[in-house]
């Protein structure tokens, strides 16, 4: 049956896969018929989501993206890919009077250089074939909203939104395109880490700021994902996708 959202055939790299986002992500594009490679620092969990993967032959292989090493090492060992899903990401709420060059390498190396790095590698050793997809899951913060203590985490998203950008540019005359993802709050440990738990009033303050009344979920990106590393977007380059359920309309 015709399905131009099929990713049968393709071989996708999924960093951060480990849980949230990523997790997510590698397990719907397992559906679409995609061999996964997981990427994370813990192979526990890396081996809890790949039990949840569909079909076979994926692949697990562990590195810590902040290690410019663990980057170069990954990269050698890949096969060839289809496409890329940056998804391993930090936040940490820092008040502005309170970032130092510490706060800020920690939060760039993993949010902004890491991806960055990795792309440049996987394109330089040329890794990804011809009509491969670039998919960075980056934020709604930093390039249409803010909040107080982000600074150094929306500026670390906003420097995605520049890369895309010039990377499409670039990679263009390789038939190799470059987009991102801008997602609001989905449950997730990483969101977790700081709302402990989503209370019921949290919950209800949060569903009160968007207009289609829920908070989303990793499937939610993993669809949008989907559609990005599919042949269904090979008319798509350069462009940073809100799923948000309308939260930037208000």
């Amino acid at each position: 049956m015709y399905n131009p959202f099929s990713l049968d055939g393709k071989v996708i790299l999924v960093t951060g896969a480990s849980s949230g986002i990523g997790r997510g992500i590698a397990i719907e594009c397992s559906k679409m018929g995609a061999k996964i490679i997981l990427c994370a620092r813990d192979l526990k969990r890396l081996t809890e989501t790949y039990n949840l993967l569909e079909g076979q032959h994926h692949i697990i292989m562990q590195a810590d993206l902040s290690r410019q090493s663990d980057i170069e090492n990954l990269v050698k060992d890949l096969p060839s890919i289809n496409g890329i899903v940056h998804c391993a990401g930090i936040l940490e709420i820092i008040p502005v009077k309170y970032i130092n060059s510490n706060v800020f390498d920690k939060i760039f190396n993993i949010n902004t250089l890491a991806p960055i790095l990795l792309t440049a590698q996987t394109v330089k050793l040329r890794k990804l074939l011809s009509n491969s997809s670039i998919v960075f899951i980056s934020s709604i913060s930093g390039i249409s909203i803010a909040n107080v203590g982000e600074a150094v985490y929306s500026a670390s998203k906003g420097a995605i939104s520049g890369f895309v950008k010039a990377a499409a540019l670039e990679l263009a005359n390789r038939n190799i395109r470059v987009n991102s993802i801008n997602p609001y709050q989905v449950p997730s440990n990483l969101l977790n880490k700081f709302t402990e738990v989503f209370t019921e009033v949290n919950m209800e303050s949060t569903l009160e700021k968007i207009p289609l009344k829920r908070v989303g979920k990793p499937e939610d990106i993993a669809y949008g994902a989907i559609y990005l590393l599919s042949n269904a977007s090979s008319w798509v380059t350069g462009s940073n996708l809100v799923i948000d359920g309308g939260f930037t309309l208000l």
